[in-house]
């Protein structure tokens, strides 16, 4: 298992009930693979460094994760190819 901090965010036009279950689904894929998201920070609606798809602003979530390979991997999937509500995300391999 390995530390991960996971950034994502969310589609400011996805309403706040709907965001709620969105973060408990990609929390849901970690937890129920056998890892640990160990703190979940939601910074809310920030403006974005540049317009990604027409938006301005986004939701932002990090995420910090005691994951395997198989939980991270299919977080990628899931993120990716499924749930259109995220504009970005970001892995990153924490080394502390």
């Amino acid at each position: 298992m390995r530390k991960y901090e996971i950034m994502y965010i969310i589609r400011p036009t996805v309403l706040e009930d709907d965001r709620k279950v969105l973060i408990e689904e990609l929390n849901t894929i970690f937890t129920s693979r056998g890892a640990e998201v160990t703190n979940v920070n939601e910074w809310g609606t920030k403006d974005l460094a540049y317009e990604i798809e027409k938006h301005k602003k986004g939701y932002y979530v990090v995420l910090d994760v005691l994951s395997n390979d198989e939980a991270r991997i299919e977080f990628d999937r899931v993120v990716v190819r499924i749930k259109e509500s995220i504009i970005r995300y970001l892995i990153l391999k924490n080394e502390r």
